[in-house]
């Protein structure tokens, strides 16, 4: 179902400094005010281009936004009142998205805020798998790991929202602990599992193939033990790796078509587009709270799709489907101050993926026929 996304970025403060964290701004000064947050729930209301009939979804970053609860209550409060003031089809269908370091997920006022929103929130805890490879790039600023404080808010988050799952980053650095974490994520009950190769082009040679041998070990052990009707691994993903010309994959899955507003009240696609998000290039501003979207500037992000960014090597490539792309880093990496020119540094991680997924159900067919 399509829906109409809008991120707050309702601070740019963080307790933890991921080493390969996308976000190379992060600071503790810019947070966002509630008067900037409650103009920006007036102005979904008032502009005629955002539909009011898709279902809403409120979705809270950071940084860590978690450090904003009392923030973040106060805007769905407001969102809430509004909505029902205007009769709006949002007061019933809107949704609140959170994606949290969990450092603070057992606070007594993060508790209060779930147990008062608890039907209309989706949160995401993000871990990266057993302590060995969590703590070789989720860590605090003296250097130390994050497993251990992070572990701790692991069952209760499991007991209230176990239907969500988590997002596994991989770089090089801990690429040769992926089998054994995700089988540990298993151990903790947590069935769906999001493993992102970092976009950025990282990767040295071999980490490819170390990659796809990690894998072909996590098709096993789902096989083997009888899971796959329980644990979703994105990198199965069945559709993924049709060729170029078969694929289903027409605008970037990322969604830079979503809306992201800063502490200052100024719009963008996506947050990557913010000054914080960015290391060679200025923002990319498309309006502001006091003057509105101006969708002129958003009309690059509505023409932005496969066929307009793809060069002729990845035309013919022929497991194109599914390799992913980010319209904010293709931007910042350009020599060209252009997102249309395509980044290539997942290319052969992508590659080892879609090997690994065609083993899994490849064995999975032999295994049950």
């Amino acid at each position: 179902m399509k829906e109409t996304v809008i991120t707050f970025i309702v601070t740019k403060s963080c307790q933890l400094r991921c080493k390969y964290c996308y976000l190379p701004g992060k600071n503790n000064a810019e947070r966002m005010g509630y008067g900037v947050a409650s103009q920006v729930i007036d102005y979904l209301v008032s502009e005629k281009r955002i539909p009011k009939t898709m279902p809403l979804v409120l979705d809270f970053i950071g940084g860590e936004p978690l450090l904003e609860i009392e923030l973040i209550e106060r805007i769905i409060r407001y969102a809430s009142n509004v909505f029902t003031h205007y009769s709006l089809p949002w007061k019933d269908n809107f949704r609140v998205r959170i994606t949290t370091n969990g450092l603070l997920y057992n606070h007594p006022n993060v508790q209060r805020f779930i147990k008062d929103f608890s039907s209309r929130l989706m949160i995401s805890i993000s871990i990266d798998g057993d302590k060995q490879k969590n703590d070789t790039n989720r860590v605090f600023s003296d250097g130390q790991g994050s497993y251990d404080r992070l572990i701790e808010c692991i069952p209760l988050w499991r007991e209230q929202f176990p239907n969500e799952g988590t997002k596994m980053t991989i770089s090089h650095d801990d690429l040769p602990y992926l089998y054994q974490s995700i089988v540990h994520l298993i151990s903790l009950g947590i069935c769906m599992i999001d493993v992102n190769p970092v976009l950025e082009p990282i990767w040295q040679e071999g980490d490819d193939k170390l990659f796809e041998e990690q894998l072909v070990q996590v098709a096993d052990y789902i096989i083997d033990n009888g899971l796959c009707e329980k644990i979703n691994i994105s990198s199965f993903h069945e559709s993924i790796g049709q060729n170029y010309q078969s694929a289903n994959q027409i605008f970037n899955p990322c969604g830079s078509m979503f809306i992201s507003v800063d502490s200052n009240g100024l719009f963008y696609t996506c947050l990557r587009f913010a000054a914080f998000g960015l290391t060679h290039y200025p923002p990319q501003i498309i309006g502001d709270i006091e003057h509105g979207i101006n969708w002129n500037r958003m009309r690059p992000h509505y023409l932005f799709s496969r066929d307009t960014i793809t060069p002729e090597s990845c035309r013919k490539c022929e497991v194109a489907d599914g390799c992913k792309m980010c319209p904010a880093l293709n931007y910042d990496l350009s020599k060209t101050q252009s997102m249309y020119q395509r980044n290539l540094g997942i290319c052969k991680m992508h590659k080892a993926k879609v090997h690994a997924k065609n083993y899994y159900w490849n064995k999975l067919y032999n295994t049950i026929k």
